[in-house]
C-alpha cells in the first residue's frame, strides 16, 4: 500500500505539473493584461501604471522564467508558506484564495456529499425495481436533470424556491389542491417503490396516501410551517426508527444483540441530549464535535458489550443509528430556532443572494441557519446534475453485478435477498461510483462558477470568472491549483477505497 501510494503521489506530482504549465502558457496567450491601461488620457500616467503593470506580472520576462517564479510561489504552499503572486489591483491571491476556498468548498461539499446519498440510494431501488413504473420513472427524471442547464434551473429555483416560497412563509396555508395533489403523488411513487402484486399495490397507494393527507391536514391546523418543530416524542419515535431501519440494513431485525446495542445507543444519545439541554440552549462547533465523539464512543462500547459474537457488526450498527439520533436532535434545534430567524430576517428565510447574510449575528443555531439556508438553492442546482448521473451509474453497476456467478450462488446458498443485496451486491457495485465521484468533485467545482455567478456567491468561482474577464493570470492560476490538487486527492482515495470495496484488489 505505501508503494502503491508513494508511486501514486510521484505521478500526481508531474500530471499537476504539466496541467499548471499548459493552463499558464494558456492564459499567458489569452489577451494583453495592459489593455485597460491604454485608455489613460494623461501619457505621464499611462506610461507609469504600464511600467507598474509589467513589474507586478513580471512581463518584462520570458514566459518560462514567469512561470518558474509563479512555481516557486506555489511551492512554498507545502511549507506553509504560499505566495501567490498578486492581482492587477494589487491584491494578495493567496489571501483571496483562502477567503474564496471556504465559501465555494462549503457549497461544494454539502452538494457532493447529498448528490452521492440520494443519488446511490434512488439508484439501488432502481436496480432492484428494474422494468417498473418506479424505475421508468427514475430513468426519465434522471435524463430529464441531467440535459437542463444550470443557469436555467438556479434561475428558476430563485423565482420559485425563495422569492415565491418566501412570500408563501409569510401565511403557511395548504390549499386543498395541494393537499390533494401530493396524496396522489405519494401513493403513486411509494406503490411503484415498494412493488409487488395488485393488492399488495394497492394496499400501498392507500397507506401512503391516508398517511400523507393525514399529515399535511395537520401540520396545516398546527401552522407547523410558521412554527416548525419536532419535539420530544417525534425525536424519540424517529431516533428508534433509526435504530430499527439500521439493524434491518446491516444484520436484519433477527439479531437482536445487534438490535439491542443500536437501542441503547440512540437511548444514550437521547438522555444524553436532555442533560446537556442547557449547554445546546446556545453551543459552539468544538461542543457539537466533542458531543459526536461521545456517540461514537458509546456506541463502540454499547456494540462491544452487547454484540457477541456480531461484535463488529453490532458496533458498527450502534454507531451509524447513535450518529442518526444525533442528526435528529440537532434538526430539532435548527427548527426551535427558526421562528427566531425568521423574525430577524423579515421573514425573507431563504437567501437569494450570497453565502449569507451580512453583518448577522445571533445565536449558534441561528447563525447556523443563516448559512445554511443560504446554501439550499445554490446546492439544488449543483445537486441535479450529479444526481442524475449517479443514479444511471449506480443502477448500471448494481443491475451488473446481481447477474454475476456469485450473487446467483449466495441465494442458492438459501441467504436472505437483504443480505444478498447489501452484503455481496452493494460493495461491488460501488466500485465504478467511486471512480465518478473521484471525477465529479472536479466537475461540481467547475459547476459552482456558474451557480456562485448566478446566487452572488464571493467564492472561487467569483475569483476565476474576474480573472478570466480581467486578464489577470494569478488567480485564475490560483483557482486551478486548488481544483487540480482536490482532483488528485480525490483520486488518489479513490484507489484506496476499491481495496477496502473489494479485497481481491491489491494495490501494491
Amino acid at each position: 500500500m505505501g508503494v502503491f501510494i508513494a508511486r501514486r503521489v510521484i505521478i500526481s506530482f508531474f500530471t499537476l505539473l504539466a496541467a499548471t504549465f499548459v493552463v499558464y502558457v494558456l492564459m499567458a496567450n489569452a489577451g494583453d493584461p495592459l489593455e485597460e491601461l491604454y485608455g489613460i488620457s494623461d501619457q505621464a500616467q499611462q506610461d507609469a501604471a504600464i511600467e507598474g503593470r509589467i513589474a507586478l506580472l513580471n512581463l518584462d520576462q520570458p514566459l518560462l522564467q514567469r512561470y518558474l517564479g509563479w512555481l516557486t510561489g506555489a511551492a512554498g504552499c507545502l511549507v506553509g508558506a504560499c505566495d501567490l503572486g498578486q492581482t492587477i489591483a494589487q491584491q494578495d491571491v493567496t489571501e483571496l484564495l483562502g477567503q474564496a476556498m471556504a465559501s465555494t468548498l462549503r457549497l461544494v461539499t454539502a452538494a457532493t456529499i447529498l448528490a452521492v446519498i440520494l443519488g446511490v440510494t434512488v439508484g439501488i431501488v432502481s436496480a432492484l425495481r428494474q422494468y417498473t413504473g418506479f424505475d421508468y420513472a427514475v430513468t426519465f427524471l434522471a435524463f430529464l436533470f441531467f440535459s437542463l442547464p444550470i443557469f436555467w434551473v438556479a434561475v428558476l429555483l430563485k423565482e420559485f424556491g425563495a422569492i415565491r416560497l418566501n412570500d408563501w412563509l409569510a401565511d403557511p396555508g395548504i390549499p386543498v389542491a395541494v393537499i390533494v395533489g401530493l396524496t396522489l403523488l405519494a401513493a403513486v411513487v411509494w406503490q411503484a417503490a415498494l412493488g409487488g402484486n395488485r393488492r399488495r399495490r394497492l394496499i400501498t397507494a392507500g397507506v401512503a396516501a391516508a398517511a400523507t393527507a393525514a399529515t399535511l391536514i395537520y401540520l396545516d391546523a398546527v401552522e407547523w410551517f410558521a412554527r416548525p418543530a419536532l419535539g420530544p416524542v417525534l425525536v424519540v419515535v424517529i431516533s428508534l426508527a433509526w435504530a430499527v431501519g439500521i439493524t434491518f440494513l446491516v444484520s436484519g431485525l433477527r439479531n437482536r444483540r445487534v438490535l439491542y446495542a443500536s437501542l441503547a445507543t440512540v437511548a444514550a444519545a437521547l438522555v444524553g441530549s436532555m442533560v446537556l439541554a442547557p449547554v445546546l440552549e446556545n453551543p459552539t462547533w468544538l461542543i457539537i464535535l466533542l458531543c459526536t465523539l461521545g456517540i461514537v464512543l458509546a456506541g463502540l462500547v454499547a456494540g462491544y458489550l452487547l454484540g457477541g459474537l456480531d461484535r463488529p457488526q453490532a458496533m458498527r450498527a450502534a454507531v451509524l443509528s447513535g450518529l442518526l439520533a444525533g442528526m435528529t436532535v440537532f434538526t430539532d434545534y435548527v427548527l426551535a430556532a427558526f421562528s427566531s430567524y425568521s423574525d430577524r430576517v423579515a421573514g425573507r428565510v431563504i437567501a437569494t443572494i450570497g453565502s449569507g447574510t451580512p453583518n448577522f449575528s445571533g445565536t449558534f443555531w441561528e447563525v447556523f441557519l443563516d448559512q445554511t439556508t443560504a446554501l439550499v438553492l445554490p446546492t439544488l442546482a449543483l445537486i441535479l446534475i450529479s444526481f442524475a448521473t449517479y443514479v444511471r451509474y449506480t443502477r448500471a453497476s448494481m443491475l451488473e453485478v446481481l447477474n454475476m456467478d456469485y450473487v446467483r450462488t449466495a441465494r442458492a446458498k438459501g441467504l436472505t435477498e437483504r443480505t444478498v443485496t447489501v452484503r455481496h451486491a452493494f460493495r461491488n457495485a460501488l466500485i465504478p461510483v467511486t471512480t465518478y465521484m473521484a471525477i465529479d468533485f472536479g466537475a461540481v467545482i467547475g459547476g459552482a462558477v456558474i451557480t456562485e455567478t448566478v446566487f452572488g456567491w464571493s467564492g472561487m468561482g467569483a475569483l476565476f470568472r474576474n480573472g478570466l474577464n480581467n486578464v489577470d493570470p494569478n488567480p485564475v492560476m490560483g483557482f486551478f491549483l486548488v481544483t487540480a490538487v482536490l482532483v488528485v486527492i480525490f483520486n488518489l482515495l479513490a484507489d484506496i477505497l476499491y481495496a477496502y470495496l473489494d479485497p481481491r484488489i491489491r494495490l501494491s
